[in-house]
């Protein structure tokens, strides 16, 4: 019987040899753990659409910051749900706003974390939209303003680097722009540049009870059909001062994360968003899957596919699995 020269079993023998050819690693030092930040004291509600994630207070949130670090977690982006909500979000720039108030506290308690926070409006309106309303359409460049000073309220209180998520035209530009005249010329972006309307959102519209009170956010977020315009998004976000991209939703997207990295230099993210997350908690729960098996494969796919930081809820969860490894 012929048989090829080259047989690709020879290196799939043993674990060591599978380790010294593998192309693609998942470490650590790729993890971005989200977390939910409530008003209030001693909180740690259980988020029912994402289970093993929790509505954090600041006290309750510090220990967790504590523990993602202790793993060797290198970054955590926070998410505020506020007390009061109005139609222009002013809650989300208030300078004792909850993620600002988290900011001040974390940087006082907490050392050798990044703190990331998202920059959108859709936590804090009453309408639950990422912008200021003209009539019930997004008012695209009266939105820019709130944007920047909510970016700029999060570098005064603390933030490491900001990550604008509300897909507004133009928005990268002027918030560099505001954080530059405001002398936080080091506070990077990570722009949410490649933003599908995706239905993958689901769960994290509970949890951080932003669900539109009308429409959809189709007007401004990308459609899933699309990967040039997603190309052209992010060569926009660049020209505006962007220092990392990011794609998002990673699952259904890895082709977009890779001709983004292809396109450009520039450190790529993905956010592996609660509908993969969830997906994969209720399919282990009925014992239909291997959850350490599958996260992992999903988050090593993702970064195969190019990216260089990953967003995801499993960030803790990976961080003890690849500990065992």
């Amino acid at each position: 019987m012929y048989f090829p020269n080259y047989r690709a079993r020879r290196l799939r023998q043993n674990e060591n040899l599978r380790r010294m050819v593998r192309e693609s690693s998942l470490s650590v030092n790729d993890l971005i753990y989200p977390l939910f930040v409530v008003p209030g004291s001693g909180i740690k509600e259980p988020i029912s659409t994402m289970p093993g994630q929790y509505h954090f207070s600041v006290d309750t949130l510090v220990d967790e910051v504590a523990s993602a670090r202790d793993l060797g977690i290198p970054a955590v982006i926070l998410f505020g749900l506020p007390e009061t909500k109005d139609e222009f979000g002013s809650s989300g720039y208030a300078p004792d706003g909850i993620v600002q108030t988290a900011l001040s506290t974390l940087k006082n308690e907490i050392d050798d974390v990044v703190l990331i926070t998202d920059v959108c409006l859709c936590e804090y309106t009453s309408h639950g939209h990422c912008g200021v309303l003209k009539g019930t359409e997004v008012d695209n460049d009266a939105t820019l303003e709130l944007l920047a000073k909510q970016a700029l309220s999060h570098a005064q209180a603390g933030a490491d680097m900001v990550a604008p998520s509300d897909m507004m035209d133009g928005r990268v530009g002027v918030i560099r722009m505001v954080l530059d005249e405001e002398g936080y010329t080091n506070i990077p972006i990570m722009s949410y540049a490649a933003k599908f309307a995706s239905a993958f959102y689901g769960p994290f519209r509970e949890a951080a009870q932003s669900t539109p009170a009308f429409g959809d956010r189709r007007s401004y977020q990308m459609d899933p059909a699309n990967i040039r315009e997603a190309l052209r998004e992010v060569d926009m976000d660049i020209e505006e001062g962007a220092d990392i991209i990011m794609v998002k939703p990673a699952m259904a997207f890895m082709d977009v994360i890779s001709r983004v990295r292809e396109e450009t230099d520039l450190p790529v993210a993905a956010y592996s968003v609660s509908g993969e997350y969830a997906m994969i908690k209720a399919a282990a729960e009925k014992g239909w899957v291997d959850e350490k098996q599958v996260a992992l494969e999903l988050l090593t796919g993702i970064k195969r596919a190019g990216a260089d930081m990953i967003l995801t809820y499993f960030a803790p969860q990976a961080a003890g699995w690849l500990r065992e490894r």
